[in-house]
């Protein structure tokens, strides 16, 4: 599998509360509501302009601050499968993967990677390209690749369940109804 998009840089230290406001936290309960705040107080212009597979690449400790799932979401609904980063926080990291947005580690793409560089993650080669160069990064655990394929850990649960035909109940977040 390949996915092919711009890409959208940003440094170390990345935390949850830039990435989806701390303030919608439990004001935004609208799941469908989630892509239009992503990262807009880093970024304003990003919710706005990002395109369905487009990249974002980020420093170290990507997703640091709370175990904010919104984090996560938020970005997944941008149309965002991929982060590239040079390392990320460990809650992050894994409400990345039960979201269905693969978090690469590849702190040598990252270096070589500008704002706006048209690059491609190869999922079966575990390979970064960028303008300046291809960059391998570690193969996914086979239970992670699993949990990408599929969408996300709900999908792959439903699909090993062969329940993905039932109706899920609705996504609610924060404290509303």
């Amino acid at each position: 599998m390949q996915i092919t998009g711009h890409a959208w840089t940003y440094g170390d230290d990345v935390n949850t509360d830039v990435i989806f406001p701390g303030k919608y936290t439990y004001t935004l309960t609208n799941i469908n509501e989630f892509a239009k705040h992503a990262l807009e107080d880093l970024d304003p212009d990003f919710a706005k302009l990002v395109k369905p597979d487009d990249v974002i690449v980020g420093g170290k400790n990507f997703g640091c601050g709370s175990s904010r799932e919104q984090a996560a979401v938020c970005i997944k609904l941008s149309g965002v499968r991929v982060i590239v980063a040079k390392s990320f926080a460990r809650i992050f990291f894994r409400n990345c993967v039960n979201n269905g947005v693969l978090p690469v580690v590849c702190p040598e793409a990252v270096a070589a990677i500008k704002k706006g560089d048209e690059i491609s993650i190869e999922l079966d080669q575990n390979i970064v390209r960028t303008p300046a160069g291809d960059f391998v990064f570690p193969p996914l655990s086979p239970s992670v690749a699993a949990i990408i394929d599929a969408g996300g850990l709900i999908p792959m649960l439903r699909r090993k369940l062969g329940t993905e035909n039932l109706p899920l109940p609705e996504m609610k977040f924060g404290g509303g109804d």
